[in-house]
């Protein structure tokens, strides 16, 4: 089996969001396993697709100033609200019928967890996986903000104990969507080579697949479909739905 490694791409956040859902949705190999990692064209904060946007603008309030001039997209999948303004970001689909796939959610965060927790021991970062959820009282709202606190099978820093890394996932019939964020600041901000970074990581997690990882081009997607859910995406029907 091969495991797609897509170019890098940067885009604004409900392009970045389209695109996702469109490497689930249509993509030519369906059988075929698809990573890429991507950026941001201007600073971004993006959602799940179950928060209320009320608390989601409530906490944006409080974490960044002048949140009007952020793009603020609500994501496919489900989680809390991400900051993208410094992280490191990236998407993978495990098509049906994949053992992965067929696993629990629980399965397939600590299966994709470890391999970036690896790739950050690779360079030296503490790194493991969260063994237990850990509730904060004190903390109003974190559970609904992502890097506030560390979930099950979540990336932490062994030594701060700073959540390094979350992710969040969608399942339909076509497959497993699961898109992740690496906090750079905690694990080691520009001190770490994020290229080595990402090789390593695409490495350790198609050995995890049981798979080759192979440099892929983009592929062929219809422009009228990537439009048409980029402008979804972008609507204040889609955005402010709940």
């Amino acid at each position: 089996m091969i495991l797609h490694v897509l170019p890098t791409r940067t885009a604004r956040a409900a392009e970045n969001m389209a695109v996702d859902f469109l490497l689930l949705q249509r993509y030519p190999e369906a059988g075929a396993p698809r990573f890429r990692h991507y950026e941001w064209a201007v600073p971004a904060f993006t959602f799940g697709y179950s928060q209320k946007i009320a608390f989601v603008r409530e906490q944006l309030a409080r974490v960044a100033a002048e949140p009007a001039r952020f793009d603020l997209c609500r994501r496919p999948t489900g989680g809390g609200l991400v900051d993208h303004r410094d992280d490191w970001t990236y998407a993978l689909v495990i098509p049906r019928g994949h053992v992965l796939e067929e696993q629990r959610a629980t399965h397939s965060y600590r299966v994709i967890h470890e391999a970036i927790a690896e790739a950050l021991r690779a360079q030296g970062v503490p790194a493991s996986l969260q063994q237990r959820a850990e509730p904060d009282e004190s903390m109003e709202g974190a559970a609904g903000v992502c890097f506030q606190r560390a979930e099950i099978h979540d990336v932490v820093h062994d030594t701060t104990g700073a959540k390094i890394a979350g992710a969040a996932q969608k399942r339909n019939k076509h497959g497993l969507l699961f898109q992740g964020s690496i906090w750079r600041p905690a694990a080691g901000g520009d001190a770490l080579d994020w290229e080595r970074f990402g090789d390593e990581f695409v490495l350790m997690l198609a050995r995890s697949l049981d798979a080759a990882a192979e440099s892929r081009p983009w592929p062929e997607i219809a422009d009228h479909e990537i439009e048409a859910l980029i402008e979804q995406y972008s609507s204040p029907d889609w955005i402010e739905s709940r």
